[in-house]
Formats: C-alpha cells, sequence, structure tokens
C-alpha cells in the first residue's frame, strides 16, 4: 500500500505533468482527498475557481473510469478535447455516435484504459449503456452542473433524477455533485435528490475581489464599447445576444480600426470555431464578440474585461460569464450596458417566442407527421431539417419553433443540430451490390468509396470541400447526387450545412399532450421569473452590485464591494471628488470626449467628471471643441 508521503508526492506530480501548475487553489487538495478517500461531496465553487479539476485528478490517481454526467454534449465535447491535449485519456457518449464507435468506447473503458467517460442523464436509462457499465470497473461518479436537478435552478432537466436510480444499482460508488451557480434552496434540492450520504460541502463565498462592475444606461453601445476598447490592450469578451449582433459590431470596430477583434457564435464551422478560439487563447490582446455559444471550458487567466453589450437572461447566466475575467487574480472588469427601451424589447421578445399548449403540440406534431413517424415508432435515420417548412405550415415565429426545438433537444427526445458541421456518408448496400444499378449511379458510388473510406460498414464523417478537390467536381453537384442516390435507398447522407433532427424516444402523443407540455410550461414561467430578478439588478442604482448578486446567491450579510459603479458613485457624491488634475493631464495629450475620459480615469462616473469639468471651463482651463469634445485652452 503506497505511503502517505508518497501520495501526496504523486498528487503534485501529476498535478504539475497534466496540468502543469506547482499548487492547488483555495479547497481543490481537500476536495480531491474527500474524493480519494470514498466520500460523497457537494461543490459550490464560482466559474473559474477550478471545480474540473477536483474529479479530473483524482480520477487519474483511482482505478477504473470515473462516470461524469454532464448537461450538454458541447460541454462534454470541449472537456473532452482539452484532457485529450493534455494526453489524458477521455470519451464522451452521445446520441450522434453509432454503434460501431460507442463499442469502441465501451471496449476502452472495460480494458481500464479510458480515466474518465463523459455521458448525458438521459443516457443512465438506455439499455445498452446499463449492460455494458456492469463490466466497467467504476471509480466514481462527478455529476457536472448539478444545479440542473433542481425544478428552481437554471436550465432544469429532469432526467437528472436518473441518477438517483442508477445509483442504487451501484450504492458503494461515491458521488461529487459539483455547480456554480445555486442558491440555498437549489442546494438543499441536490443533496436530496441525488441522495448524497453525509456527503462534505465545500462551498467558496461568490466574492470575487478583483472583478470591478460596471452598469451603464446608454443610447449608442456600439460607441460606447469602441470607447472602451480604443484605450485598452488586454484580451476580453464582449457577450451580445444574436449571431447578428455579434457581426455588425465587429464589422463596426474593423472599419474604426480595430483589428484585434473578431466574432465567434454557433454559425460558425467547428474548424473556423476552433481557430478563433486558439487565437483568442493564446493573445495578450485580443477581443472576442460573442453569443453565449463561447464560454464552456474556458481555460485562460488573463481575461481582464468583459462586456455585457446587452443584459444576461438571468442573474446566474451574468455572474457565470464575468466570472470568465481575472481569473489570475489581477484587476479585471465587468461592464453592463442597457437602456429602457431594450428592457421592454426583451420583454416582449419573452412573450413572443413562448408557445401556447396549440402551438407547442402543433410544432411537435408536425415533425413527427413530415418524417411519418407512427405512434410508438422510433425511426434510426437522421432527418434533414427545413425549419422554414416548419413555419409555413405552423404560421408560427421562428423564435417559437427553436424554443421548442431546444426544449426537446435538452430533454432529449430528440437530437437537434442547428450548427454547421461535417456532413455523413454511410452506403445501404454491399460492395458487391453496385455493379447491378444504372451505370451512372454505381460510377458515382464507386467515386465516393475511392474518396471516402469506410462507407461501406458505418456511418462516416467528411467534407464535401475535400470530396470536390480531389475529384474535380462542384460542391452542388456532388450534394445534388449523394441526394438523388439517398432517395433510391443506395446510401444515407446528412448535409452538414443544413438543421438535422434524430428522434430518441419513440413517439408518445399522451406523454407529449401531458407530461411534455406541463415540464415545458413550468421551464417557460422559471425562464420569465428569472428575466425579472435581472431586470431589477440592472435597473437599481441604490445597492452595491456585488453585493445584490451575493444576496441572491443566499449570502446575506456581505459588505458593499466598495468599488463598483454604485459604490463609486456614491463615494462621489459624499466627498465629490477632484480629478481635475488627471482630466488636465488627459486633455494635454489629446482632445477627448466625456466617455473617452471615463475609460482613462478607470470607469470614473461620467457625472463627476462632468462636475469637474465645468468648474474647469468656468476657470477657463478648458475649452469646448464641440458640443461632444473637450481640449485645454
Amino acid at each position: 500500500m503506497i505511503s502517505q508521503q508518497d501520495f501526496q508526492k504523486l498528487k503534485y506530480d501529476t498535478l504539475k505533468y497534466f496540468w502543469g501548475y506547482d499548487d492547488f487553489r483555495d479547497s481543490q487538495e481537500e476536495i480531491i482527498n474527500a474524493v480519494i478517500n470514498e466520500k460523497d461531496g457537494l461543490i459550490l465553487l464560482p466559474t473559474g475557481a477550478g471545480k474540473s479539476l477536483c474529479y479530473q485528478l483524482p480520477a487519474l490517481l483511482k482505478e477504473g473510469t470515473c462516470l461524469v454526467i454532464s448537461p450538454l454534449l458541447a460541454l462534454m465535447k470541449d472537456q473532452v478535447n482539452q484532457l485529450k491535449s493534455r494526453g489524458i485519456e477521455a470519451e464522451y457518449l452521445s446520441s450522434e455516435l453509432d454503434e460501431y464507435d460507442a463499442e469502441t468506447i465501451y471496449s476502452r473503458c472495460k480494458e481500464g484504459l479510458t480515466k474518465l467517460l463523459y455521458v448525458s442523464p438521459e443516457r443512465l436509462t438506455n439499455n445498452q449503456f446499463l449492460q455494458n457499465i456492469q463490466e466497467i470497473q467504476l471509480s466514481f461518479i462527478a455529476v457536472d452542473e448539478a444545479h440542473c436537478i433542481s425544478e428552481w435552478g437554471q436550465d432544469f432537466r429532469p432526467s437528472y433524477q436518473n441518477i438517483k436510480n442508477f445509483r442504487t444499482n451501484i450504492p458503494e460508488i461515491p458521488c461529487l455533485a459539483l455547480t456554480a451557480t445555486a442558491t440555498p434552496k437549489v442546494l438543499e434540492e441536490i443533496k436530496t435528490k441525488l441522495e448524497l450520504k453525509n456527503p462534505k460541502v465545500f462551498q467558496k463565498s461568490f466574492k470575487r475581489e478583483n472583478i470591478k462592475i460596471f452598469t451603464e444606461e446608454v443610447s449608442d453601445k456600439f460607441q460606447r464599447i469602441f470607447d472602451i476598447l480604443k484605450h485598452t490592450n488586454d484580451s476580453g469578451i464582449v457577450y451580445v445576444r444574436t449571431r447578428k449582433e455579434a457581426e455588425l459590431l465587429t464589422e463596426y470596430l474593423h472599419k474604426n480600426q480595430l483589428k484585434n477583434v473578431d466574432y465567434f457564435h454557433a454559425g460558425l464551422t467547428t474548424k473556423e470555431k476552433n481557430a478563433r478560439q486558439t487565437i483568442w487563447s493564446n493573445s495578450e490582446t485580443n477581443v472576442l464578440i460573442s453569443t453565449n455559444a463561447f464560454g464552456m471550458g474556458i481555460d485562460k487567466d488573463n481575461v481582464r474585461f468583459v462586456i455585457h453589450y446587452s443584459p444576461a437572461p438571468s442573474i446566474e447566466n451574468y455572474y457565470q460569464e464575468i466570472g470568465r475575467a481575472g481569473r489570475d487574480g489581477k484587476d479585471s472588469f465587468a461592464f453592463m450596458l442597457w437602456n429602457k427601451q431594450e428592457l421592454l424589447n426583451f420583454d416582449q421578445i419573452l412573450k413572443n417566442q413562448i408557445p401556447n399548449k396549440a402551438e407547442f403540440l402543433k410544432i411537435v406534431s408536425y415533425l413527427y407527421s413530415i418524417f411519418q413517424v407512427a405512434e410508438f415508432e422510433l425511426p434510426e435515420k437522421v432527418f434533414q431539417l427545413n425549419t422554414v417548412g416548419i413555419q409555413n405550415f405552423t404560421k408560427l415565429s421562428r423564435a417559437k419553433i427553436n424554443n421548442v426545438l431546444n426544449f426537446l433537444h435538452n430533454q432529449e427526445i430528440i437530437y437537434f443540430n442547428d450548427n454547421k458541421s461535417l456532413s455523413s456518408l454511410q452506403l445501404l448496400m454491399q460492395a458487391d451490390e453496385i455493379d447491378q444499378l444504372p451505370q451512372k449511379d454505381a460510377y458515382f458510388i464507386e467515386l465516393m468509396l475511392r474518396t471516402i473510406s469506410g462507407i461501406t460498414t458505418h456511418k462516416v464523417m467528411f467534407s464535401e470541400q475535400q470530396a470536390s478537390n480531389k475529384l474535380g467536381i462542384s460542391i452542388d453537384l456532388i450534394k445534388e447526387r449523394l441526394k438523388e442516390l439517398q432517395k433510391k435507398n443506395y446510401l444515407e447522407y446528412v448535409d452538414g450545412a443544413l438543421s438535422s433532427i434524430k428522434f430518441l424516444k419513440p413517439r408518445d402523443e399522451r406523454a407529449v399532450n401531458a407530461a411534455y407540455w406541463k415540464l415545458f410550461e413550468h421551464i417557460q414561467r422559471n425562464k420569465i421569473q428569472k428575466w425579472e430578478e435581472m431586470k431589477f439588478y440592472v435597473e437599481n442604482k441604490d445597492y452595491c452590485k456585488m453585493k445584490l448578486i451575493l444576496s441572491y446567491f443566499g449570502e446575506k450579510n456581505s459588505k458593499n464591494c466598495g468599488q463598483c459603479s454604485v459604490c463609486e458613485k456614491n463615494k462621489q457624491s459624499i466627498f465629490g471628488k477632484n480629478i481635475s488634475l488627471q482630466i488636465i493631464n488627459l486633455l494635454s495629450k489629446r482632445a477627448s470626449t466625456i466617455e473617452e475620459l471615463s475609460v482613462q480615469l478607470s470607469y470614473h462616473s461620467k457625472e463627476n467628471i462632468l462636475e469637474n469639468l465645468i468648474f474647469l471651463l468656468d476657470s477657463g482651463k478648458v475649452r469646448m471643441v464641440n458640443f461632444r469634445t473637450y481640449a485645454l485652452a
């Protein structure tokens, strides 16, 4: 048996070898020791505090495979890719993998090669999974984003209830529940619903001393972001709500000579996303304008600022996103820009994207009927999905349709792929049957066999662009021919540039009318409640911003942070801060607007700058160049 001293050395050697760190942060080591000692645990650590390491490192030290339960496929992929890049054996199972790939993963787990296996909570009821897991030695279970088990948490996923039943078959295997955002009510629910046995609770305050929070009511947001970015050479993130906003804001900043800026959203191909994320991750100065598609698993210490172009949909979302700044402990900034009209617009948008029961049923029924899925039937195929077709038939907005599709996807009723990805191809006949086909079809299939290997035995992901380059045939013609051959049932082809869906549960009209609708309605109500709480946070000008966040997460007796926009304003209203000398110093270099002065004075309040400017104008030290710009007299 390994001695305590040797174990300590092994733990630190592993940390250094795979993660490159010499020391653990905060309570990481204590949590890892609890996992090694087979204890159940509940971890509430803010974004950026290094939760993942708390189960990833002990998974390497313990015998067997750690089963990680995670709610989002994108998050699983991200984590697995990061682990593999460190040389750690990790895999994920998802509905997009075919049986061949899944069997390979199970085999590696049975041989003890895979140290971390990521699955969704829905998979815990899958028969193939349950049969295979009996032959896999599990070290422990890690439940990531554990707040999803609570009806009052954001992203409620009923499938998290499956974990409790799954654990009854392996009661001796310890369980570690992890979350970054949970109110006291949600924490209690996690303990109860996961049936954690005398769990050791590790909880760190949500207070981030090094993040200064600024909220600002502003009408011209493009100009305000330009003012902030042109005076900084640091790396940061600007969160926007839509893909279009990301592209337009980037274009505006490029036109104004800010070149270290790019956009990121789910509409980009995987290759484009990876390229942009890599450039940003390795840069000291690069800024990404992004939808919330960007952020999961970010491992970058020197993000100096996070700007919210608009308020986030909930305080949980907002806190997670600003938590991506200042992970190295150095001073960082979080800005939120808003205006009253925008809040009213979001109220309306939220209402407009929530269908009533009849509309909900209409969308779901259309999906089943267009793909001819009978009651209790579960088709094997992946179908191409034309959302415009659903709009034309149902006469409902795209927002309502996407809301329902995303709900069905999150509950793993369907697998909905709305991102650009590689296409897939599989031959539905034996190679020796090709000769019996019409000559034109046989010739084209032979071309595909020579260009894409493996399609006779399993589904293969491929790029039409690469096939086009090899064959000297246009992409459009390749797609057209593949679709023709699919109609004749010679092959199965899914165009990665289009949306697609795969049904994961048999059609069940009774469940759709009752359980699914009730759950959908509950999630929408919760969404509205979270938005109302966020609105209060945004509009409130009396209470310290950090204190409001802490109080939301149950830290009731916290003190004012002393550095947010509200605290700064209160200090200035009491002391009437004299910053005339700093203003004169800045104006001696170049004429500036109040907004520009505010940025250069570490985001000082514009009201106080104006008071000082009036004094300087009266004393003849400063003059107005135009109605917005000031210069030395």
